[in-house]
Formats: C-alpha cells, sequence, structure tokens
C-alpha cells in the first residue's frame, strides 16, 4: 500500500480516489473546490488544504486536472508539486494535455529528483465509477511498473504505449475516433427520428452489426432521452480536438474529418452546451437540420 496525493477530484479524479482508498491506500485529496473531498473523506481518505499538504509525505501523486496550463500550474507553480513532493516520488499523470507540455514536464520532474509517467484515461465517469478506465501509459519501463498497484485499482486495460509523452499521442488519437463516433452516431439518430422509425429497435439492432461500438453502447441511450447529463463535457473534448488538430499540423498528417468533427464540437459549445455531455452534439445536428425541439 502506498502514500498516495490526489490533485483533482472532478467527475473522474473523484471515483478514482475513492477506489484507490478503498482499496487500502492512503490517500490524501487536494481540489479547488474543497466541497468536491467529501467522496473521499467518506471512504478513508483525508483533505488537504493545500498542494503542499497533500503531497509533502506522499510516495505517489496523482494528478487529474482539465488541461495543459492547470498542469504546470499543479506540478511547477508556486506551491506545487516540483517543490513539495518528496525526492523520489512518482507523479502520475492522468490528465488528458499536450504530449510536448508533458515532455517538458517529465524532464522538470527529472531535474528536481522526480519521476513522472502520463497515463491518461478513457472510459468517462462510468469507467472511473466502474473501475473499468482504459489507460494509455508513456514514461519509463521502470516508472510504469512502479505504477503498476495504482493503476491496476482505477483501470481495467492498462498498456505502457513508450516514453513521455506517448500515452498523450494516444489518447489524442482515442480522442479523434470517439468524437467521429459520437457525431456519426448523432447524425444516425436524428435520421432515424425524421423517417418515424422504431429507435430502440434500431439501436439494438445496429449494436449488434458492425455499426455496435462501446459508443454506441454509452451514448445512443443518452441521445434518445435527451439526457445530456456530463459523464466527459464538450468543454474538455473541444479542447482535446485542440491538441489533436495541432499535433496533426507539427505532423504533416492530414486529419480532413477530425477537422470537421473539431469544428461541430467548437460549434455545440458557441451554442451554449459546453457544459453537457459530448453526446449532445445531437443538437448540433438537430440545429442544422431545422429540427430542434
Amino acid at each position: 500500500m502506498s502514500s498516495i496525493a490526489f490533485i483533482g477530484l472532478g467527475i473522474m479524479g473523484s471515483p478514482m480516489a475513492v477506489h484507490l482508498a478503498e482499496a487500502g491506500h492512503t490517500v490524501t485529496g487536494f481540489n479547488r473546490s474543497p466541497e468536491r473531498v467529501k467522496p473521499l473523506v467518506d471512504a478513508g481518505g483525508r483533505a488537504a488544504d493545500s498542494i503542499a499538504e497533500a503531497v509533502s509525505d506522499a510516495e505517489i501523486v496523482a494528478v487529474m486536472v482539465p488541461d495543459s496550463p492547470d498542469v504546470q500550474q499543479v506540478l511547477a507553480g508556486e506551491g506545487g508539486v516540483f517543490d513539495n513532493a518528496p525526492a523520489g516520488a512518482l507523479i502520475i499523470d492522468f490528465s488528458s494535455i499536450r504530449p510536448d507540455v508533458t515532455a517538458d514536464l517529465a524532464e522538470q520532474a527529472k531535474a528536481k529528483g522526480l519521476r513522472l509517467i502520463d497515463a491518461p484515461v478513457s472510459g468517462g465517469e462510468a469507467g472511473a465509477v466502474n473501475a473499468a478506465l482504459s489507460i494509455m501509459v508513456g514514461g519509463s519501463p521502470e516508472d510504469f511498473a512502479a505504477a503498476r498497484p495504482v493503476l491496476d485499482v482505477v483501470g481495467k486495460t492498462i498498456v505502457h504505449v513508450g516514453p513521455n509523452g506517448s500515452g498523450q499521442t494516444v489518447k489524442a488519437a482515442n480522442q479523434l475516433i470517439v468524437a467521429g463516433n459520437i457525431q456519426l452516431l448523432a447524425e444516425a439518430v436524428v435520421f432515424l427520428e425524421a423517417y418515424g422509425v422504431d429507435t430502440d429497435a434500431a439501436v439494438r439492432v445496429l449494436g449488434g452489426g458492425l455499426a455496435g461500438s462501446a459508443v454506441l453502447d454509452q451514448k445512443a441511450q443518452k441521445m434518445l432521452d435527451r439526457e445530456f447529463e456530463p459523464g466527459f463535457r464538450i468543454d474538455l473534448h473541444h479542447k482535446d480536438l485542440g491538441i489533436v488538430t495541432s499535433a496533426a499540423r507539427e505532423a504533416g498528417v492530414v486529419a480532413p474529418l477530425g477537422a470537421v468533427v473539431a469544428q461541430l464540437m467548437a460549434s455545440a459549445r458557441a451554442n451554449g452546451d459546453g457544459g453537457l455531455d459530448h453526446s449532445a452534439l445531437l443538437q448540433g445536428v438537430e440545429r442544422l437540420s431545422g429540427r430542434t425541439r
């Protein structure tokens, strides 16, 4: 069992921290909104009033915050992890950020006598709650092995994909595929409804064929019910597609469908849907089709 500091207890971070506490690890949590620490405390963890307090005795520091600037602030900012974690501590960054930022932060961590792996996750809120996340890990093989007991508690499919930054690159590819699937599912639902098809039956039969996917299984009913309570917000997926399009341009890779989906995600955000689940791309299809309810 390890002493773990968990920074960022939002939709994803909170259940992950709870699982670690319930597994017997000593978990200290910090979140900018203090009320988000309560589930961890109820599970046997404790709350810290600052990052410095949370990490002061930590063997492992887990980070789950929204974007590259947030990770940079948590790790390298004043009062952050780099200045307060014990020498040799292992930082597991579960956030989804730019690969180049991760690689730079790993170098900074090394200079401070710390270790860092990037371990972005896929599976959304359901995956976090059910400890069934897919985790793509970038870092040294030794650091991956050291992190494995923690990763095994919160994830189901855990793969070391290369050196620092590789996890973030794979996550960007994941977000490209997921966004495309969600957009096409949304278009299919609006198409089916326009013809008065029994959509529940249609989704069942589509799920049994080549059109079946985890996206269809998890998002189709939300679309049919127009229930867009966020499991993964459009705001965050918009950020991730920005990472994809920027990285693709730098590599000289053409991603035409990805660029279109990025624009549709941006449109959803501009129309006030940023706080909704990404399945709310359906509303964008309805707007474009003149079929808003």
